[in-house]
């Protein structure tokens, strides 16, 4: 069966293709362009982000690093890491003053009851217990010790002790031990034996490996897998997301005060008295620290907020700004949309949100887009672009120049003159005696069913039959003469010097392929450039434009072709430098006779050899026009005086209004 498919109107409501591998090169033509670099054109791209074709803003890694940097900021202007002690002393004080009035409620009692001697008693053991509760010690795990040995007289006191103690067991153990085991969820006798058999298990198996033999990764996943959410798939990664929750609470011991840290350690201590389970978990962070030391275990953060963390929130932070470290890191260091593969995408949107995952997930695809389109390829991990890659550069110019001209311009290309030829123009007409007989097959089977109402057999008559117009053939031969001079990035001129030589040649290859087109670089030196070499082409750091050699080079290279021969020179300066006779460079600013009378003279064996030269100025100066003045006479060609902005305009009409001029038969003069 045939699947029926149905198609509405475009009402701008539809959303459409996002993004596609020819939207992406567009999106870095002009940065290709202008510095010669296609995997720094990527880079650039990444880093400042787009929009694609429906508007859609694609953030780029600076805006997403400045958010990173933001959030870690606001989390560390908010919280005070040491806070948590203040809340857990008010707590102990309050346990403390519940104490003390039910001793003063005792004593009350006992005074009221008229029994001397029982008054005597509560008296006594008032006094002693108030005395107990004035010398605890003033650092808080002192504190806990002494009141875990205390005998509390108030009910009402040692339940809100045993109460706070459980609490802070809980939260002492989630916030160091839930870095080795990130699913605990209660710290019961059970729960803590079979994490110390956890850790000690793993622990044997670094042994193992490192030993040479091979640890029964799956055996121990199916035992402990519950303490890892995250479900590693090896014992690598499973020590890598050991190393980041262990690092993480180290970082937020490295972040405490001396006294804080002695604080917590001495809590810890004092209420987890497990030395074996303190012994695997020391034993465990030595081994991670060898096996991942860029992982930041001396990493600290500076808190100057107000609010209070608890241990577990203090731990979950630590984590959290941890991950910001390490995304902050993996962006900064991406080179190319590739890298950006390596993101942990739920991370990126935990830490940034919806629309900053999605644009890392599209900028990710971004390579591997183009490489799956042919339009570019890895070579020993840097990205070249193919020749494919390399067309649509070219025709990304030549839309890009087109689109600026105005209508009426690119309206007058109508040829004069068609008839036979040997060129398709992909136009017909009704066939007349005397016409050569190149049937165009579907129009004339249109007119005759047009004619006949359809059916079949179809019957053709001599009325039915168009043929196919042709064009005189014309063959062109162009050398472009490309200036790279410093002084041409310098005066803004370069960028769209080589998009009109990328569109130049994407607009013969495409529509005129008999012709020839040759690029010449030119500046101290010329030298031939292959088109494959164009869209990497940079400018010369060096001074000196040497038009005499690029002549020279233009005019060999059009010597071994046929048909109309010219060379289309693009430039911001006048020739400053020539070779000597030995082959050496003659180079002098301003201009000296020697190098405008060589260069002439170059002009001169063009002109005899039938080259006609035509002069795009980028900087009208007065060296430059009187050089050009001179040009013009001697060769009898024509001159432009132009802008970076209105350059393509004139150099790719004016090439197409001479190509149909040939091609229609008609002559121009300069």
């Amino acid at each position: 069966m045939t699947g029926r498919f149905s198609y509405s109107r475009w009402d701008g409501t539809q959303v459409g293709f996002e993004l596609d591998a020819d939207a992406v090169l567009s999106e870095i033509t002009d940065d290709l362009l202008y510095h010669g670099d296609l995997n720094n054109a990527l880079r650039r791209m990444m880093q400042s982000g787009f929009r694609d074709r429906n508007g859609e803003r694609l953030e780029g890694i600076r805006e997403m690093l400045e958010k990173l940097r933001r959030k870690r900021r606001d989390e560390l202007e908010r919280y005070d890491l040491g806070g948590v002690y203040d809340d857990i002393a008010q707590e102990l004080r309050e346990v403390v003053e519940l104490e003390r009035d039910a001793l003063d409620e005792q004593l009350s009692q006992a005074r009221q009851s008229g029994d001397q001697r029982r008054e005597e008693l509560a008296q006594q053991a008032t006094e002693e217990r108030h005395l107990q509760l004035d010398m605890l010690p003033p650092d808080l795990a002192g504190q806990v010790r002494d009141l875990q040995q205390y005998d509390f007289q108030s009910p009402e006191a040692r339940q809100k002790f045993e109460e706070l103690l459980d609490q802070l067991r809980q939260q002492l153990a989630q916030s160091y031990f839930n870095q080795m085991a990130g699913a605990m969820s209660n710290v019961d006798p059970a729960q803590m034996q079979r994490m110390k058999d956890m850790l000690s298990e793993l622990n044997e198996m670094l042994a193992q490996r490192e030993r040479g033999e091979e640890p029964d990764f799956e055996g121990f996943m199916q035992r402990y897998g519950d303490f890892f959410p995250e479900n590693p798939q090896s014992l690598d990664e499973l020590l890598e997301i050991m190393a980041q929750r262990m690092a993480a609470m180290q970082s937020m011991l490295n972040s405490m005060t001396p006294e804080q840290r002695a604080q917590l350690q001495g809590l810890a201590e004092q209420l987890l008295e497990d030395m074996d389970l303190r012994w695997q978990v020391d034993q465990l962070g030595e081994h991670l620290q060898q096996l991942f030391p860029q992982m930041g275990w001396d990493r600290k953060y500076d808190f100057s907020g107000q609010d209070p963390l608890g241990f577990a929130e203090a731990a979950m932070l630590m984590e959290q700004l941890g991950d910001i470290d390490q995304l902050e890191n993996l962006l900064r260091g991406a080179t190319n949309p590739g890298a950006l593969a390596e993101v942990d995408i739920d991370k990126a949107r935990d830490l940034l949100g919806d629309q900053s995952a999605r644009s890392l997930e599209r900028l990710a695809e971004l390579a591997k887009m183009l490489e799956q389109a042919g339009l570019i390829e890895n070579k020993e991990g840097r990205y070249e672009l193919t020749p494919k890659g390399i067309r649509k550069i070219g025709q990304n110019a030549l839309s890009d120049l087109f689109a600026k001209l105005a209508k009426d311009k690119m309206g007058k290309h109508e040829l004069e003159r068609s008839g036979v030829g040997h060129e398709r123009s992909y136009e017909s007409k009704p066939y007349e005696f005397g016409d050569p007989f190149n049937l165009d097959i579907h129009r004339t089977i249109r007119n005759a069913i047009q004619r006949t109402g359809g059916g079949t057999p179809v019957r053709l008559s001599p009325d039915d039959f168009e043929v196919e117009r042709t064009e005189t053939l014309v063959r062109s031969s162009t050398v472009l003469m490309l200036d790279l001079s410093l002084s041409m990035p310098m005066r803004d001129n370069f960028l769209a010097a080589k998009k009109v030589a990328m569109a130049l040649h994407s607009l013969i290859s495409s529509q005129f392929p008999r012709d020839f087109l040759g690029i010449v670089g030119f500046s101290e030196i010329a030298r031939e450039l292959k088109p494959e070499q164009l869209p990497e082409v940079s400018w010369d750091f060096v001074y000196g434009t040497n038009m005499q050699h690029g002549f020279l080079l233009s005019r060999r290279m059009l010597a071994r072709q046929s048909g109309t021969k010219q060379i289309i020179m693009i430039t911001d300066g006048e020739p400053t430098a020539h070779l000597l006779p030995d082959g050496e460079v003659f180079f002098n600013y301003p201009p000296v006779q020697a190098t405008v009378d060589a260069t002439l003279k170059e002009v001169a064996r063009c002109t005899r050899e039938g080259i006609r030269i035509n002069t795009f100025m980028l900087d009208a100066n007065g060296y430059l026009k009187a050089f050009v003045e001179k040009l013009t006479q001697l060769n009898r060609g024509r001159a432009f005086f132009t802008t970076p902005e209105t350059l393509g305009d004139y150099v790719l009409v004016d090439f197409i209004e001479q190509k149909r001029a040939l091609r229609g038969g008609r002559s121009r003069t300069a």
